[in-house]
């Protein structure tokens, strides 16, 4: 009773302090996006630019710093060696739970670009954050079920659309372009309804990931496949705030792309769209098979401290 009192008080205490910063950092980062917005020069606005990148950068400095401070985890991140801030990547990364969002920035951040994330539009509306995600040319997606889509055909391939006009912002700058290819957050009862052929892992959906290399026009050739393990149990992302996460595992994989994945159309060429799918499908059999070896590893730990 009195710990679950206690993890309460931690997340409001610092779900405060992520709000404090976010809007100490809003204002400058909205006054720079508004200025960018009116530059008439190109170098102004590319100035602008610039200027809008380090600002969010103070954001999310700050916010990993209230994680640090006041959330008791233990972080085992391995992968990062080699990868560079001047390069264009692509991220895939299974998703469980909001707090991999602030896991993945703990582990990326000034290691490659800052990463651009397909948010859902619904993150539009969230005050402060929605226009400055906005003001970064984060490309917001809007998703339909099959059974929308069956009823409004002309809605198909709008994310796509999306994609395109987003990823030629990308052309000029090196960016990291975060993509959760299952589309959702993992639940056992998604997985039910799924049948999908993994333990720990939904369907992965290849489309946006290709459509988003072919418009990049070669720019990213190397993509990074990072798992995240809560060794606890996955839990929600209040609780994560309460400090109840006390270990997370990261593991980055730097895979080149290959050659024939990077020219071709998946909206036009079957063959093509056949290949890209298989070689993402054999990147989350494999990470399915890491999850399950970092979870009996953490098992047969336990049991060894318990003997």
């Amino acid at each position: 009773m009195v710990t679950t009192a206690f993890q309460h008080l931690r997340a409001c205490m610092v779900m405060l302090m992520v709000i404090a910063n976010t809007v100490f950092w809003g204002i400058p980062v909205h006054i720079v996006a508004l200025a960018k917005l009116v530059a008439w020069r190109t170098d102004w606005e590319n100035a602008c630019a610039r200027a809008l990148m380090r600002t969010v950068r103070g954001w999310i400095g700050g916010n990993l710093l209230i994680q640090d401070l006041f959330l008791p985890i233990s972080w085992d991140i391995q992968g990062t060696e080699g990868l560079r801030p001047d390069k264009w990547y692509m991220v895939v990364c299974n998703h469980q739970t909001w707090a991999d969002i602030p896991v993945l920035l703990k582990a990326l951040t000034d290691r490659i670009p800052f990463p651009k994330i397909f948010a859902k539009q619904q993150m539009l509306w969230i005050p402060i954050m929605g226009s400055a995600l906005w003001a970064l040319d984060y490309p917001f997606m809007k998703r339909y079920s099959s059974t929308y889509l069956a009823k409004h055909p002309d809605k198909s391939g709008l994310d796509l659309e999306t994609t395109r006009r987003a990823c030629r912002k990308y052309h000029f700058t090196p960016v990291s372009i975060l993509n959760f290819i299952e589309g959702t957050r993992f639940t056992h009862e998604k997985h039910r309804r799924q049948r999908a052929p993994y333990r720990h892992l939904l369907r992965p959906k290849a489309g946006g990931l290709a459509f988003a290399i072919e418009v990049m026009e070669g720019r990213i050739t190397h993509m990074l496949d990072v798992t995240i393990v809560y060794p606890d149990g996955m839990t929600d992302f209040w609780a994560y705030l309460g400090g109840k996460i006390l270990r997370v595992s990261v593991k980055i994989r730097e895979i080149a792309i290959p050659e024939p994945l990077l020219q071709g159309s998946y909206t036009d060429d079957p063959e093509f769209r056949e290949a890209f799918q298989q070689w993402i499908r054999h990147i989350w059999q494999e990470k399915d098979a890491l999850i399950d070896r970092l979870i009996e590893h953490d098992a047969s730990a336990a049991r060894s401290i318990e003997s």
